[in-house]
């Protein structure tokens, strides 16, 4: 059997990834609802709550499988970070929960005419906070501010709330933002499909900046994170991701929607692996290896072993939902009283 240890990460790797694509979009659906802009800015806000109301606690699965993962197969790893990073951690969970919230309300609101004031703005902003909130935590694991010394995890603000930090959270809100209009323009069409290209030109400009300043500001707060990501392997994802986002905006200037959906979700998950790969083979770096993390090889080879029959059950599921609520763009229906 390959590396236990190497596998779990590996999968715990993958999770994120797929949260990121999946409950990425969906944040970024938030944000581009507070960001709706032009005459059409209520059918905006009207189109991407309808594509997020069948999937939006679904995307979610994946942010509770990457923190089992964590536990399991790393549980010294997840004591560590989730005292060092409770903060952002918990801005992050009370996020999700307001967001769920508010956005079920509006929509059982609407629906029965009573609708709640503000349902919306908390929406918004919970949208925003989060994956803001997220990474901030996922980049303090590589910004070499948190320490151990002695078993002993050290804690206060200096260690989530930093330019490194913030910087990753700044990245994280360009990623979902980046990832949603883009996914809408298969799913409306006519003037609001331009609505929606020209807001993932606009995301897609505003996540090559913030990346591209991420690099020296790495090297002046994150020197051994830098040191790592200008390697053979982590240089080769991120020179692949620039490459990756160059062809959706060109995609997207082309208007070949489904084809940018693909280049899009690449940019994003070679963004991902470049990180991954700097960190590897630590879980913090410089401070915790994976293996120093890891649980022991039975309880790693039970989790392995458990996995697939889970997953058999769990992605074709997810499949099926995803594909039905897939998106077209939705056809002209004929005004009130006349047949088709």
């Amino acid at each position: 059997m390959p590396d236990p240890v190497s596998l779990a990460a590996l999968v715990a790797a993958l999770a994120l990834v797929l949260y990121a694509l999946f409950g990425g979009a969906d944040f970024g659906g938030g944000i581009w609802t507070a960001l709706a802009f032009g005459p059409r800015a209520r059918e905006q806000r009207e189109a991407l709550f309808n594509a997020i109301g069948p999937v939006w606690e679904t995307n979610h699965v994946w942010l509770i499988f990457v923190v089992v993962t964590l536990f399991t197969a790393f549980p010294a790893g997840f004591s560590a970070l989730f005292i060092a990073l409770m903060t952002p951690l918990v801005v992050a969970l009370v996020g999700i929960n307001f967001r769920g919230a508010a956005y079920a309300f509006r929509h059982y609101g609407r629906a029965s005419g009573r609708e709640l004031p503000l349902t919306a703005l908390v929406f918004e902003i919970a949208s925003v906070l989060t994956p803001f909130a997220l990474g901030m935590a996922v980049s303090a694991t590589a910004a070499g501010s948190i320490t151990i010394d002695n078993d002993v995890v050290a804690t206060g603000t200096a260690v989530w709330l930093n330019p490194f930090t913030l910087m990753g959270g700044v990245i994280a809100l360009c990623m979902c933002a980046y990832l949603a209009p883009v996914y809408m323009t298969v799913r409306v069409s006519g003037a609001l499909q331009e609505d929606f290209r020209n807001a993932s030109i606009a995301a897609g400009v505003a996540l090559g900046v913030v990346t591209a300043v991420m690099i020296p500001l790495a090297l002046q707060t994150a020197p051994e994170f830098s040191h790592r990501l200008l390697g053979s392997w982590p240089m080769l994802c991120v020179v692949c991701a620039v490459l990756s986002g160059v062809t959706t905006q060109l995609l997207l200037l082309l208007r070949h929607y489904r084809l940018a959906q693909v280049m899009t979700g690449a940019t994003v998950v070679l963004t991902l692996a470049g990180f991954a790969a700097a960190l590897h083979p630590d879980l913090i770096i410089q401070e915790m290896p994976l293996r120093a993390a890891a649980a022991p090889r039975s309880t790693l080879v039970a989790y392995l072993t458990v996995l697939p029959v889970g997953a058999a059950i769990l992605v074709p599921s997810l499949w099926f939902l995803y594909w039905t609520f897939r998106g077209e763009p939705a056809p002209e229906l004929p005004p009130a009283g006349k047949e088709p």
